[in-house]
């Protein structure tokens, strides 16, 4: 009889032999039986994609028994796709994309999450000609550096002397369903500015719109605005301080700063996947969490480290100076003005990895509130497509596993919660009106502009 030797055998029998010679360790002796050990994960060139790389730089895929490729896409639909079509065991996602793949707007899938990736990220960056067009309007502090949070009216006035000129004010963002496109609506709504709508007959979501959003790849952004093809843009790091660096862009305000402590990326699978295999699913989780916890340990004091690993060209590729600017808890806006952001990525604290049902609610209000859900939906609605989505039952049995190993702190995880965040008060949101994920059409009602009740875009 022949047995297959394959890397998992090998393992297996690495294991046996070390049994053989001293006690297992907690962690080998709590190894999953996973059911596929070999798998391929998709990311994009973004440092919040560092979960992924640390899980592989650390070794803590290997200690689940898993052996992983991890593998840049060309965009988020490339992305997506390959996930749907098995070219992808997972990826590194949009928060959006599972939820609107679950609800068909888009591509029609069934895509799940068990880990959020992180906290913030993001930021929002202009050219320096809109810069310089804004910087009348912006209050100055004691050193003569404009005062943050900069609101979006300073830019309004700007988009409203483009308009009397006859000129398109154009912004790009990554992706439809991307936090960066309902980040960027958010703050410019905030300020008057109407980002447009959608509707099923429309899907470029420039309807009725002052500023004119589309997308635009990440690691595209600064040369298109460069280019002069977008007066600004919405993107995650290190492509805000990338424009600080060419001298083409000046960042006006961080996610962090329009809303604190905002949900970014997940990790998303098909939820075929997960009932396939529920013990990968548990041990990919189990390493994520890890390397989540190496991001933000001890204050973050393996972030230059990270810095590192994530500016070689298998990850983000990116010089390492550039990545730094954020990724150590800072963040330079105008040239030489850096100031200290330490929430600026967060991996872990706050419960940054648990996915929250509040989390999902969010990104599916700020769909009905643009109009890619084109209808009304009851709360009970919100909260049922959220449950389908975000799997936090999953996230507490992988993260039991760890604590009982020795790997994670009992007190790193909410396990009382009944999945959603307490209510985000008005002072940690730009536009000073609070989000409760428990009432999504009571908050949308209180937003200004946006459809709300049954209104639908153009009507």
């Amino acid at each position: 009889m022949t047995m297959k030797f394959t890397r998992r055998t090998g393992l297996a029998v690495a294991t046996l032999a070390l049994a053989s010679a001293t006690m297992l360790t907690p962690a080998l002796a709590e190894m999953l039986d996973v059911e596929k050990d070999e798998l391929k994960f998709g990311f994009i060139k973004l440092t919040d994609m560092a979960p992924l790389a640390i899980a592989y730089e650390k070794g803590y895929f290997e200690d689940e028994g898993l052996f992983v490729t991890l593998e840049p896409q060309a965009n988020w639909k490339v992305l997506l796709d390959r996930v749907i079509t098995g070219g992808l065991d997972g990826a590194h996602m949009l928060a959006g994309q599972p939820l609107a793949a679950t609800i068909g707007f888009g591509t029609k899938a069934h895509i799940v999450t068990p880990f959020s990736m992180d906290l913030n990220g993001n930021g929002i960056t202009v050219s320096n000609e809109v810069w310089e067009l804004m910087k009348p309007h912006l209050e100055n502090g004691p050193d003569g550096k404009p005062v943050h949070p900069i609101k979006a009216e300073a830019l309004k006035k700007v988009v409203d002397k483009f308009k009397a000129e006859g000129r398109p004010f154009n912004m790009g963002m990554v992706f439809p369903v991307s936090t960066h496109n309902y980040e960027l609506r958010y703050w410019l709504a905030s300020g008057g500015i109407h980002p447009g709508f959608y509707s099923p007959s429309d899907a470029s979501g420039q309807i009725g719109a002052d500023a004119l959003l589309s997308v635009t790849p990440p690691p595209q952004m600064p040369a298109t605005l460069e280019a002069g093809t977008i007066d600004g843009y919405c993107v995650g790091e290190p492509w805000n301080q990338a424009a600080v660096f060419k001298g083409i862009g000046v960042p006006v305000i961080t996610d962090y700063e329009i809303w604190k402590n905002n949900p970014e990326k997940v990790f998303g699978l098909t939820k075929e996947f997960t009932e396939k295999y529920p013990n990968t699913t548990l041990a990919l989780t189990k390493a994520l969490i890890r390397a989540a916890k190496w991001l933000d340990e001890n204050d973050n004091a393996n972030r230059a480290e990270a810095v590192e690993i994530l500016s070689r060209s298998e990850y983000v590729g990116a010089d390492a100076e550039v990545i730094a600017n954020s990724m150590t808890g800072t963040f330079e806006y105008e040239k030489g003005d850096k100031r200290d952001v330490p929430d600026f990525n967060v991996f872990y604290r706050y419960y940054a990895t648990y996915p929250y049902y509040s989390d999902a609610v969010w990104y599916l209000s700020q769909m009905r509130r643009w109009g890619q859900i084109s209808e009304a939906r009851s709360d009970e609605w919100f909260d049922e497509t959220a449950r389908s989505v975000y799997l936090p039952d999953i996230y507490l049995k992988a993260a039991k596993m760890l604590v009982e190993e020795g790997n994670a702190d009992e007190a790193d995880f909410p396990w009382d919660t009944d999945g959603y965040r307490a209510p985000t008060p008005a002072a940690d949101i730009i536009d000073g009106i609070a989000y409760d994920g428990r009432k999504p059409n009571d908050y949308l009602n209180s937003l200004t502009i946006g459809l709300k009740g049954d209104e639908v875009a153009g009507g």
